[in-house]
């Protein structure tokens, strides 16, 4: 049995083996939002972590450039003694933990780091537009799995996305997951482990909204593999033309994941002009692009409470509000005393860091949509009922695009400038640009 559909494929001509081909450049009026036939247990409950009840500031930490003169800095991620992070343009380089904890005076560059892979050291790479190398993970085992992961962007009879594996101590490079749709833009990119072990793959729509309703298309959708790219053992079941690596679709082009500290997972998602999204996600959820993206006065999309086959978010910044989010990461540390269960979101477009505190929607707060000193409230009836969301705005137009953010060693946060892309603003790039920025407690 194919996947229940909401409307019927027969508006469009297609058959549902050929579904992603058919269906390219489709106007979104003859999609319909697919639904799995089974999914595993939603495992999500009540938040056994204490919400979010301080308000974060940017005087809560003190700024450090650790490192300058990055090219496009895109992902960073901390194991160990090791700090693993990638460059747009270019590949994986290991800097010392340690030395980033405690620079304290003239920041390293490039030179202070070890070059682990060069871009030509990945099979068909290509970097088009905003394409490159992207995300990096480090095997959950690590040093006894001395194993990196890095999602990168290929040009081998046309553009697409992939994951390889690479050894550190053999030099062998594997890929483990291909076939995913590219383009210049809407690549998605953000790789990461869960506390279960696997690997969480975010994927964009490659400009082609219609393969997001394709569930075997690997395009605009949370991929959920093995360290080997199989599917897990208790897949969402999408049928027989289906993926079973694919977790939730509908995404237009997410780039950041994190997690609860129940393990629950977390994307952040690029809008059409705003309209950006986080959201706690549900297995088999439809995230509803590009048929459903706000709310019931949006005058472009359809509303989330219009679908119920669509899953709504936390956040949707609505129609006037662009952040531009790309990585994002769940703070549960107390060095940071005001940011501690907070959720931080990188800002591109937006110059900012964003902070987010998660309130189980039963706490009788009744502040929808109000913006003022203590941040931006999200609890419209249209939203994700399982919480209600305060978002503060940090750094605004200090560090110019931030692309990532990551927690460190001893409670520090690092961010990760963007404003050699092509897409800066104001006075930036800076002659030091890209940075890493570290945020210690004040």
């Amino acid at each position: 049995m194919p996947p229940t559909r909401r409307r019927v494929l027969a508006a469009t001509g297609c058959s549902l083996a050929s579904l992603a081909g058919c269906l390219t450049g489709v106007d979104s009026d003859g999609l319909e939002l697919v639904t799995p036939e089974a999914t595993p247990d939603d495992d999500w409950s009540e938040p056994d972590w204490r919400p979010a009840d301080a308000t974060p500031t940017a005087d809560d930490v003190d700024a450090t450039t650790v490192v300058a003169t990055l090219e496009i800095p895109w992902d960073l991620t901390f194991v160990g003694d090791d700090a693993f992070i990638t460059e747009r343009d270019g590949g994986v380089r290991r800097f010392d933990a340690d030395e980033l904890a405690e620079t304290d005076g003239t920041p390293l560059g490039p030179e202070d780091s070890e070059l682990i892979l060069e871009a030509e050291d990945l099979p068909d790479r290509a970097a088009p537009g905003e394409g490159g190398t992207l995300g990096i993970a480090v095997h959950p085992d690590y040093p006894d799995a001395p194993e990196l992961f890095v999602y990168y962007t290929t040009d081998d009879d046309g553009t697409g996305n992939r994951v390889v594996r690479y050894d550190l101590e053999t030099d062998d490079l594997e890929t483990i997951l291909d076939d995913i749709p590219g383009a210049t833009t809407h690549n998605g990119g953000r790789i990461a482990f869960g506390p279960d072990g696997d690997l969480w793959v975010l994927t964009g729509d490659a400009e082609e909204p219609a393969l997001t309703q394709d569930p075997g298309s690997r395009a605009g959708a949370v991929l959920r593999v093995t360290p080997d790219g199989d599917p897990v053992s208790e897949p969402v079941d999408w049928g027989d033309d289906g993926d079973p690596r694919t977790y939730t679709l509908g995404h237009r082009n997410p780039q950041g994941i994190g997690f609860t500290p129940q393990g629950t997972p977390m994307i952040a998602e690029h809008g059409p002009v705003a309209r950006d999204e986080l959201s706690i996600l549900r297995p088999g959820g439809n995230y509803g692009w590009d048929l459903v993206r706000g709310g019931p006065d949006d005058p472009e999309y359809d509303g989330y409470d219009e679908h119920d086959e669509a899953t709504p978010p936390v956040i949707n910044t609505g129609p006037e509000t662009t952040w531009a989010p790309s990585g994002l990461a769940f703070y549960d540390d107390d060095a940071i005393e005001a940011w501690e269960n907070h959720v931080f979101v990188a800002g591109l477009t937006s110059n900012a860091l964003y902070a987010v505190a998660l309130r189980p929607a039963d706490d009788g707060a009744e502040n929808s949509g109000e913006s003022d000193d203590d941040g931006t409230w999200y609890d419209e009836d249209w939203l994700d009922d399982r919480f209600e969301a305060t978002a503060h705005t940090l750094f605004e137009g200090e560090f110019g695009r931030i692309r990532h953010v990551e927690p460190g060693p001893n409670g520090s946060l690092y961010v990760l400038t963007s404003n050699r892309d092509g897409r800066a603003s104001d006075e930036f790039p800076l002659e030091d640009d890209d940075r890493i920025v570290r945020l210690d407690p004040a």
